[in-house]
């Protein structure tokens, strides 16, 4: 559905009841006013119906209607489609939401398309028409500059949530006192890639909008953009470090758990020994032959024959558990 439609001139909000009848007028009057029509998750005959209107390519109509498209900026003619995927954190769960934008910039209009819930624009129309006229000024390029604008600080915002996350989860792996979940850690490394699949792929299309070539219009508009690429590439930098980091941490644990489990089995099979030891005495004595002297072994005490063999035996395991026991520990496997 169409969300807003508006005309500006000079940067200035006009009405737009016709978007066929307005941009006509702009276009024959040589005018630099242009429109600014905003939809989110349109269907199909809303769709063609402004399509028709706007003259826009079946080609670019046809990858904003299946959507789920890689970020990206396209000529088609006099007009330009563009793909952004915005973002956001959600700080109750840790985890990174896309979006969709899908921007047609042509001679007099720009047309924003949003999917999902994280690709929130109203906001942003209202600050521009309320603080900042200078981008309105600039006409649909200056739009499309606060927009990816607004979407890369939000990368900058979510890259500092994760590197929190990130430096939370590494300070647990290492410290003795705190357990970490395997799928904790590969879980925030999907939000890393989620974040990379948004970014990463951004920084060509940006990289030709300052290039030579550019369809962006004015030298200051495109000082703009500038800025905007040079955050864009510090967010992918430090985006890669935090995926390397991660497999780091995500190995170092995986190493740690390993040791823990070799501690463990270690302690299993020095008890399992002290236990062994034992229950072999005790299976030979519980055999019962009458030939073993240990049976029958006795010694007079004051007039009283004493058999000592079975307080013998109990000695005898009690010393080899206990001479097991300190060999153990002075190994270190207790």
């Amino acid at each position: 559905m169409i969300v807003d439609q508006a005309r500006y001139s000079d940067g200035r909000r006009l009405p737009c009841t016709d978007i066929g009848a307005s941009l006509h007028e702009i276009r024959t009057q040589g005018s630099r006013d242009f429109l600014w029509i905003g939809m989110r998750d349109p269907s199909s005959e809303t769709f063609d119906e402004v399509s028709e209107q706007l003259g826009l390519h079946p080609l670019a109509i046809e990858d904003s209607v299946k959507g789920d498209q890689r970020p990206k900026v396209e000529r088609y003619g006099d007009g330009h489609f563009v793909v952004l995927r915005p973002l956001r954190y959600v700080e109750a769960t840790s985890d990174v939401e896309s979006g969709e934008i899908m921007v047609f910039i042509g001679p007099g209009y720009i047309v924003t398309i949003r999917r999902g819930e994280a690709s929130p624009l109203a906001g942003l129309r209202s600050r521009l028409e309320t603080d900042d006229h200078e981008a309105l000024q600039h006409g649909p390029w200056g739009v499309f500059y606060a927009i990816i604008d607004f979407v890369v600080d939000q990368y900058l915002d979510i890259e500092d949530e994760l590197q929190r996350d990130l430096d939370d989860i590494e300070a647990r792996v290492f410290s003795p006192d705190e357990q970490v979940d395997t799928e904790e850690i590969y879980a925030l490394k999907r939000e890393v890639l989620e974040f990379k699949r948004a970014a990463v792929p951004l920084s060509r299309p940006l990289s030709q909008l300052i290039g030579v070539d550019t369809p962006v219009p004015t030298d200051e508009l495109r000082l703009y953009f500038r800025d905007v690429y040079d955050h864009v590439t510090l967010v992918i930098d430090n985006t890669e470090s935090q995926d390397r980091l991660l497999s780091d941490v995500l190995n170092a644990h995986l190493a740690l758990v390993g040791v823990q489990q070799n501690q463990d089995m270690r302690k299993i099979s020095a008890w399992a020994a002290m236990a062994a030891l034992p229950t072999m005495v005790a299976g030979v004595y519980g055999m019962n032959f009458e030939g073993m002297p240990e049976l029958t072994a006795s010694v007079d005490v004051s007039g009283h024959e004493v058999y000592y063999g079975y307080p013998l035996a109990l000695l005898a395991m009690v010393l080899i558990c206990l001479g097991l026991y300190r060999l153990f520990k002075r190994s270190g496997w207790l």
